[in-house]
């Protein structure tokens, strides 16, 4: 009889060459087989069988964690589900985030604009409680780092969707945050009326991809992650307009503004941020692909 381990060999080999045939990162492969299963290199190296698993796990059933892991393989392959929608969760800048469909999937060069806006918190230090607006949070991850970071602020997460809501709320409260990240419903500066003029500082992954080139991305993507996160108008710019025009009227003196865009809009945001006259030490920032990813800049309008 054939054993389990060689069953499960056989098993990886075949998903990798189904993945490298369908352009799917092959490395999901493993990362399904050590989540559902137990079962990562050093368990393949020792040719040990996976951790989870049931008594009888060669037996049919919709409780055994092999048949489960079959099933959402299948699925990724048909249907294109992104791996961390089929396990519900995402490793990211250090943090376990849940995450749904409902909410776009937190990136790498995401984690840049949270490096720049932590750095620029440890530079510039704020007073004990100040607050620092997170617009279009989606699952929070970018307002729950800032917060780990950070013990002394306090974190607005905005966003207009109820379900994305949920599930940053899930997020906020398994990292024991719910005393500092608020969570408000709203668009963009609607819900940050009472802090007026008051914001130490503002952060953004806002929607920035043209209208037309959503159906031409990764079926990952534009099957599957929230049009509304995704977006960002006929030029891609809607959003990135709002978020220069309006932030002045919520920063306080000398509070930082920093958002993540797409390539190739970085110059028109510099040029729009040049244009108001209030920003100043306006900065680019490259992602490790030497992407204009990050700009950052200084609200200061007395000068």
């Amino acid at each position: 009889m054939t054993s389990v381990v060689t069953q499960l060999e056989q098993w990886r080999l075949q998903a990798i060459s189904a993945a490298q045939a369908a352009g799917i990162p092959s490395e999901e492969v493993d990362i399904l087989l050590r989540e559902k299963l137990g079962w990562g290199p050093l368990q393949r190296l020792m040719g040990r069988e996976p951790v989870a698993r049931s008594r009888d796990w060669e037996r049919e059933g919709n409780s055994d964690p092999w048949q489960e892991v079959q099933a959402l393989w299948q699925r990724r392959l048909e249907e294109r589900i992104p791996l961390q929608y089929l396990l519900g969760h995402v490793e990211w800048a250090g943090l376990h985030l849940q995450v749904t469909p409902a909410v776009l999937i937190p990136r790498p060069e995401t984690e840049l604009l949270v490096e720049q806006a932590s750095a620029w918190l440890q530079a510039n230090p704020v007073p004990q409680g100040s607050c620092v607006a997170d617009l279009g949070t989606g699952s929070g991850a970018i307002a729950i780092a800032l917060a780990h970071r950070h013990p002394n602020l306090q974190l607005l997460a905005v966003d207009s969707s109820p379900e994305a809501l949920t599930v940053a709320a899930s997020n906020v409260a398994a990292h024991g945050l719910e005393a500092r990240v608020q969570l408000l419903q709203g668009s963009w500066f609607t819900p940050l009326q009472p802090w007026r003029g008051q914001l130490r500082g503002l952060v953004s992954n806002p929607p920035y991809i043209p209208s037309g080139e959503i159906a031409h991305l990764m079926p990952e993507v534009s099957w599957h992650e929230p049009r509304q996160a995704l977006d960002g108008g006929p030029d891609g710019l809607d959003a990135l307009r709002l978020l220069i025009r309006i932030a002045p009227e919520y920063l306080a003196e000398e509070a930082f503004w920093a958002v993540e865009v797409m390539q190739g809009q970085a110059p028109w945001v510099v040029e729009q941020l040049q244009a108001l006259g209030c920003y100043r030490q306006i900065q680019v920032h490259l992602d490790l692909a030497g992407i204009e990813r990050v700009i950052t800049a200084r609200f200061m309008p007395s000068l």
